[in-house]
């Protein structure tokens, strides 16, 4: 199901909308209401290779809460986040930490669109496809973009985060 910005979608998705619009994105959002809480729900309810979903996986470190956008086919490699920003401790946020700092519930938390710009990093693998799907605030919304939309949007480092396979 698809809806244009008009239309009553839950304020967390009118805030990515909003966010998205300000970046010079139109968020194309699409509704599914089986849910795409997780990428394997996502890329089977879009119609994608679980590649091409970017999870937005919310860590914490010493120096407070970063975002690290991976392709759904990864899991991501703590040490590799914080070799990558210079951080110590970097562990999972749990879900009071990931709604304090992005305004999302974890399932639904979008690439941007947070109260406060968070350090970010994009996983290279993710960057293989000309289009990713993001959450898009709730965990039953998602929206397409193309990869440097993506970069742009965000601001995000590029580099590997991928836990190696083994």
């Amino acid at each position: 199901m698809t809806r244009d910005a008009g239309d009553a979608w839950k304020a967390s998705t009118r805030r990515l909308i909003a966010a998205a619009a300000q970046r010079g994105v139109v968020a194309q959002v699409r509704r599914f209401p089986a849910g795409t809480r997780t990428a394997a729900d996502a890329a089977a309810a879009i119609g994608c290779e679980v590649g091409a979903i970017a999870k937005s996986i919310v860590l914490t470190s010493g120096d407070g809460p970063l975002l690290v956008l991976t392709s759904g086919r990864n899991r991501v490699d703590y040490g590799k986040v914080a070799a990558a920003l210079g951080v110590d401790g970097v562990d999972r946020a749990d879900a009071d930490l990931v709604r304090a700092a992005t305004g999302y519930a974890i399932g639904g938390t979008a690439p941007f669109g947070h109260p406060e710009a968070l350090p970010t990093l994009v996983d290279r693998d993710l960057l293989a496809y000309d289009e990713v799907w993001a959450a898009a605030g709730t965990p039953d919304t998602v929206f397409p973009l193309a990869r440097r939309q993506l970069l742009d949007a965000t601001g995000a480092e590029v580099t590997d985060v991928a836990e190696s396979a083994g």
